[in-house]
């Protein structure tokens, strides 16, 4: 099973960028996945979650009504639409999945992690 993502980059505060994961090796249709983001010397964090449609989706406070997560289950992908972002959302974005499972709580929910894309925010 392979997990990449794509789409991250350099932009500044104000701006969005949308970041895509790409599933190999099996599909995830039934399965939960979901978007974690590490900054230099903190913990990863879970910063959205969806379910087998679109519509059950969990943001934390933090990103809430900026972050939409989204996936095609037929393509076996995932997007992370982030728009009004801000310095403090900068980190390495990582796409998780988990094997036979309804929902994603935190890294231990998470049995295949894609190796991270950057997103640096700039004022």
């Amino acid at each position: 099973v392979q997990l990449v993502e794509s789409g991250g980059g350099s932009v500044q505060a104000g701006d969005s960028l949308r970041l895509s994961c790409a599933a190999s090796g099996r599909t995830f249709g039934g399965d939960a996945m979901g978007w974690f983001r590490q900054a230099p010397g903190k913990e990863r964090e879970l910063v959205a979650t969806i379910r087998r449609i679109s519509d059950n989706t969990w943001y934390p406070d933090s990103v809430k009504g900026r972050f939409t997560v989204s996936r095609d289950n037929a393509k076996n992908t995932m997007s992370l639409q982030m728009n009004s972002l801000q310095p403090e959302d900068t980190a390495v974005y990582y796409c998780a999945a988990c094997n036979w499972c309804s929902s994603i709580l935190d890294v231990n929910s998470v049995d295949y992690w894609g190796r991270g894309t950057q997103v640096t925010v700039s004022w």
